[in-house]
């Protein structure tokens, strides 16, 4: 049985220097400090959902945010800490084809295993592929997935024959930057089949939709250790996390990557590297 995780660790030093006044006067009427718990409830929700996956508990999962703020992170990390070989989940990025998708529901059909659709969102315009996702997220007593084709599927590394009819027990992973409720309110095209994978999965929408959103998880983060392995000093962090509050609006990107590119120039330690940062962090205007 895994345990909760602890999502990060916390340094009373860091904490103590990066204080500020919580004065911020966001569109929404919030607080720094009521941005930072909306979302943190969110992301303790996503911990317990994934403990939940890992011991069998729930079929399916999906979880919606944007790029680069810590989704993808806050799945893989219990996930590698209950099987660091990977042979009972596995985590899939980019590409998926009906045929791939049918192989791979196979190979981790087992109960106890785990599937990890990272940003593979093709999948969701395959129609094949999403009738096979609808049924594995069913919530019928038995999940089973057909593929009828005429030809014939082989498993790429034992080259056995895969049957046409198969019965799937495991547990499947969503990461998207896809809004499901947002996209089926608009009426998408896609929407009526979001609709039918929201009725049978577990759905986490992670609250992170302005650009004051972006900030506050960045700043908290940081705060909370993210660049605690980069060997920054005190002063260093506060002057990062400084940097990406005066260039919000230039940043090419509100993440926690651009956070950690920005880190490694100040750690340069060159008296210029504010220039540096804003070159290649920014854009111009």
């Amino acid at each position: 049985m895994v345990t909760k995780t602890k999502r990060t660790r916390i340094s009373k030093k860091m904490r103590a220097a990066m204080e500020t006044a919580d004065v911020w006067n966001s569109k929404s009427g919030e607080t720094e400090t009521q941005i930072a718990k909306r979302i943190n409830d969110r992301f303790e929700i996503l911990d317990y959902l994934v403990n939940e996956s890992i011991e069998g508990s729930l079929r399916s999962l999906i979880v919606a945010g944007p790029a680069g703020l810590g989704k993808s992170w806050s799945v893989e990390t219990p996930l590698t800490k209950w099987d660091t070989s990977l042979t009972s989940w596995t985590q899939i990025k980019g590409y998926v084809k009906a045929t791939g998708l049918f192989k791979l529901l196979y190979k981790f059909r087992n109960p106890g295993q785990v599937i990890v659709l990272d940003d593979a969102d093709s999948v969701f315009f395959d129609e094949t592929a999403l009738n096979m996702l609808k049924a594995v997220c069913d919530t019928t007593e038995t999940r089973r997935v057909s593929y009828l084709s005429e030809g014939i599927l082989y498993d790429d590394d034992t080259e056995e024959r895969l049957p046409k009819t198969f019965t799937f027990e495991g547990t499947i992973i969503f990461i998207t930057n896809y809004d499901f409720d947002e996209m089926i309110d608009k009426g998408h095209k896609l929407a009526p089949h979001l609709s039918a994978m929201l009725s049978r999965s577990h759905y986490v929408d992670l609250a992170m939709k302005t650009k004051e959103d972006y900030i506050v998880r960045i700043k908290w983060m940081i705060k909370n250790g993210l660049l605690d392995s980069k060997g920054l000093s005190v002063s260093q962090i506060k002057a990062v996390t400084a940097f990406i509050d005066q260039h919000q609006d230039r940043l090419r990107e509100l993440s926690l990557r651009v956070a950690l590119k920005i880190a490694d120039i100040c750690k340069g330690g060159k008296s210029n590297w504010k220039k540096v940062a804003e070159v290649t962090c920014c854009r111009n205007g």
